[in-house]
């Protein structure tokens, strides 16, 4: 015997959308399929409902990135704010922690290069590092301009990492780099040669550590 189909007024009701279940929804789909797949057409799908009914809430595919990115950076550990210790020290702890949220959801981590999250996990982590360079002694307006190349550099090496880290192609494209600047010559191209060994040198975590000095020492000493 086959089902008989039921009336609309035999269905349990659908939960009401809010802005804050759309984006758990989208976080939820994202663990599962991946950001690609989080479209506003997908994400209707999945809350059985039009896609015209998600456009009350988020305005396009670019803000409801921006939403989940915002809902992850609630990961962020911010306790440095508020521990004893070098302030350079501090701040190097909170990007890490941020990147290493990004460094777990890698096509996250390259959407947020050209993400622009505006919620409340955002602001939070703004406020974190804005009150460390003060404590630091970076003034005002270098400090605020100064967060957001050190957010910038902290975002671009996890989008690098996590994407290398993922392709099977990555050793071996290191491997051609590394034979390429080996064989430079010396007479076509002496900075290449002599330096051959040293382009390449430490371990990516190294390398952001440095990196996120020369940022730090920069802001504090390079008035606007």
């Amino acid at each position: 015997m086959t089902d008989q189909p039921r009336s609309r007024r035999e269905r349990p009701a659908k939960p009401a959308l809010t802005r804050k279940g759309i984006i758990a929804t989208a976080v939820r789909l994202m663990h599962a399929e991946g950001l690609p797949r989080v479209t506003m057409r997908r994400l209707a799908q999945e809350l059985d409902t039009g896609p015209a009914s998600l456009y009350v809430y988020v305005a396009n595919t670019a803000e409801l990135h921006a939403a989940i990115l915002d809902e992850l950076l609630g990961q962020v550990d911010l306790g440095p704010v508020t521990i004893a210790g070098d302030w350079r020290e501090r701040i190097e702890a909170v990007l890490t922690s941020y990147t290493d949220v990004l460094y777990r959801h890698p096509s996250l981590a390259r959407s947020a290069l050209v993400a622009r999250p505006s919620g409340p996990n955002y602001l939070n982590l703004l406020e974190a590092l804005l009150a460390l360079l003060s404590e630091g002694g970076v003034p005002d307006g270098q400090a605020a301009w100064g967060v957001d190349v050190l957010l910038l550099m902290a975002t671009a090496s996890a989008a690098e990492h996590a994407t290398e880290d993922r392709s099977i192609d990555a050793a071996d494209e290191w491997n051609a780099l590394t034979r390429a600047l080996r064989d430079a010559s010396p007479a076509g191209r002496p900075h290449v040669a002599a330096l051959a060994s040293e382009l390449v040198s430490g371990t990516p975590e190294e390398r952001a550590r440095w990196g996120l000095r020369v940022l730090l020492n920069g802001t504090l000493q390079t008035p606007r």
